[in-house]
């Protein structure tokens, strides 16, 4: 029997190329690219962010306006509809409320982040309605799109539209759960998920926890990696929703993310110096001079070059990478950070740039330098504290820069730790949070890397393993079908 073709919708806070923060807006424009090559019909929903998105250069196209979304009983509020393509047949649908995301430079960030979400979750399903687009799964990405389940069982559920829709819900991270810290709620503000929602004006709409509701109402949920998926059930990386994700182990699932195998392709990559691939890995070598070069530090090709590209905070693990920077700059290496993130730690990395300049140095995030990055260094650094997924060591690995990651999340799922013996792995992991063990990966890694030929058959290795979204993609499929038999 032929497998039924599906309507899905994608809402999701951020879609690359048109807005990015992180992996979220990479995830949410590679997958529904995935789901339609194989053929089922995809539409995506998103903000439009007014200062960020040029509705000209992005090719976008007014199709509904002045539309009156009705809150509740007693408040509504207007809102537009664009609609462009993230590719053929793919149509992506923008949200336009000028009050709340037209204001700031930012994604994120606002002191009504709750109630600018919430208007976005209503004017998404109100779009369905408007598309008369029946859709089978309605698939919710992250705490920004929370409530859009719990309306689905209350507010909506007598819409025509939307009454066989089925509801995925994916936990990109927990640790954000609605606009503001979980942790800093006091008890008697807690949300408990079952109450009805404060109006737009009640400063109590900011305690709502989104997460905790999409939790409760969604058909199913799942986590970014099987690890991940394990973990949240417990104490130490629940974020307190430990006990309610283990009451719905039977709706948790796991599914690893993917990379786009067209956007991510060092034989294809216009921003580097040299393209390659695995057959051809000795070209990466020219990328590594180039960047020297265009960076300021000394030129030297058998020095191993050290990288980071994540956000440097406390979660990428940068409390361990500064326990143990001033011990790598005794070591033949040269260092280079690109990220924001917490001055907490980009201060001090800073003061080492300026005390060895020839060694070690710190750039803001460039988009159009990331890749170059990878393919001139060597070695990889992500010591994540915690990590659902983690794309950027799949993206390191298809570019043949090898990761030194923790074991843990989905960084314990897509990293083999190096076995010089048998021949085997893909990078070099540690176990538990211990900056020693952190540096005695990375010794490990220096050591192999004075290997050429080991280190050559690594880097190929590295490069050849399939991390595209094709797999995940019909995993997620399945996830699909599962649901709509319940």
């Amino acid at each position: 029997m032929r497998e039924k073709k599906l309507k899905v919708v994608h809402i999701a806070s951020e879609v690359a190329p048109f807005s990015k923060t992180g992996g979220l807006g990479d995830v949410a424009r590679s997958l529904p690219k995935a789901l339609r090559r194989l053929g089922h019909e995809v539409i995506i929903i998103t903000p439009l962010y007014g200062r960020l998105i040029g509705k000209k250069e992005k090719g976008l196209k007014l199709i509904f306006s002045d539309v009156s979304l009705r809150l509740n009983s007693q408040e509504s509020i207007k809102v537009n509809y664009w609609q462009s393509y993230l590719m053929e047949d793919l149509p992506v649908y923008f949200v336009e409320c000028k009050k709340f995301f037209s204001k700031h430079k930012k994604l994120y960030g606002s002191t009504r982040e709750n109630a600018r979400f919430l208007v976005f979750n209503v004017a998404s399903l109100k779009l369905l309605s408007l598309l008369k687009f029946p859709a089978d799964v309605i698939h919710c990405h992250d705490w920004q799109t929370g409530l859009i389940p719990y309306y689905l069982k209350t507010d909506f559920r007598y819409s025509k539209t939307l009454k066989k829709a089925k509801t995925v819900f994916t936990i990109h991270n927990l640790i954000f759960q609605f606009g503001h810290n979980w942790w800093e709620v006091a008890p008697e503000n807690k949300d408990y998920g079952r109450g009805r929602l404060p109006h737009l004006e009640d400063p109590k709409l900011e305690y709502i926890n989104f997460a905790k509701r999409a939790i409760m109402s969604a058909d199913i949920i799942n986590t970014v990696s099987e690890q991940y998926r394990q973990e949240i059930m417990t104490k130490k990386f629940g974020q307190d929703l430990n006990r309610i994700l283990k009451n719905r182990s039977g709706k948790l699932f796991g599914i690893i993310n993917g990379i786009d195998y067209n956007t991510y392709n060092p034989e294809k990559d216009k921003t580097l110096h040299e393209v390659y691939s695995a057959a051809t890995v000795a070209r990466k070598a020219t990328n590594k001079t180039y960047l020297q070069k265009k960076i300021g530090l000394p030129v030297k090709a058998q020095v191993p070059i050290l990288c980071t590209t994540s956000r440097v905070t406390f979660q990428k693990g940068f409390n361990l990478i500064l326990k143990i920077i001033e011990l790598l700059l005794k070591t033949d290496v040269q260092l280079v950070f690109m990220g924001d993130g917490s001055k907490e730690y980009i201060k001090p990395i800073k003061k080492l740039q300026r005390k060895f300049p020839d060694r070690i140095i710190w750039l803001p995030f460039d988009q159009k330098l990331e890749t170059l990055l990878y393919a001139a260094s060597d070695l990889f650094l992500l010591p994540s504290n915690h990590e659902p997924c983690g794309i950027n060591q799949l993206i390191a690995m298809r570019y043949g820069c090898i990761p030194v990651v923790r074991e843990i999340g989905g960084l314990y799922d897509t990293v083999d730790n190096f076995n010089p013996t048998l021949k085997q792995g893909t990078g070099f992991t540690f176990k538990t949070e211990d900056a020693n063990l952190f540096y005695a990966a990375i010794i490990r890694a220096l050591e192999n890397y004075k290997h050429k030929t080991v280190w050559k058959s690594l880097v190929k290795r590295a490069m050849k393993q399939s991390n595209s979204w094709e797999i995940p993609a019909k995993k997620y499929v399945e996830l699909y079908h599962k649901v709509l038999k319940k």
